[in-house]
């Protein structure tokens, strides 16, 4: 008996450590491989959390601007546009917080193959779609 009790109190302690394991970051060299147009369809404070949906477009430029248009889901503003400056700095994406501030928030690749990518930022997780 004492021995089961220790074998499940061993599985739950691994499985519970493999569930919220650090994630693997993906350094970035380059801005290469996310330039272009992605769709930012969810967001979540964790990626095994549950996703809010979001209909946000961003589209990283080579020049180091990102434009972003955002979408009210309730259709009740419409959409906005913004741009904001990001970089390539130490593997990950430094974007400007919001336009015209010098705030910058880090967000690393975590997940990422041609037609979607995962950011880890500072609060959230940010899932996309290339467009």
């Amino acid at each position: 008996m004492k021995k089961i009790i220790q074998i499940l109190l061993l599985s739950t302690v691994f499985m519970t450590s493999s569930a919220f394991a650090k994630d693997t970051i993906i350094p970035l060299e380059d801005n290469s491989t996310i330039l272009g147009k992605w769709k930012v369809t969810a967001e979540a404070p964790a990626r095994h959390k549950t996703k809010t949906p979001l209909n946000i477009h961003w589209d990283f430029k080579s020049d180091g601007s990102l434009d972003t248009t955002a979408k009210d889901a309730r259709n009740r503003t419409g959409s906005m546009s913004v741009t904001v400056k990001y970089s390539i700095e130490d593997g990950a994406i430094k974007k400007q917080m919001k336009p015209g501030s010098e705030k910058y928030e880090t967000c690393k690749v975590v997940d990422q193959d041609d037609k979607t990518m995962v950011l880890h930022c500072k609060y959230l997780y940010f899932f996309l779609e290339r467009e």
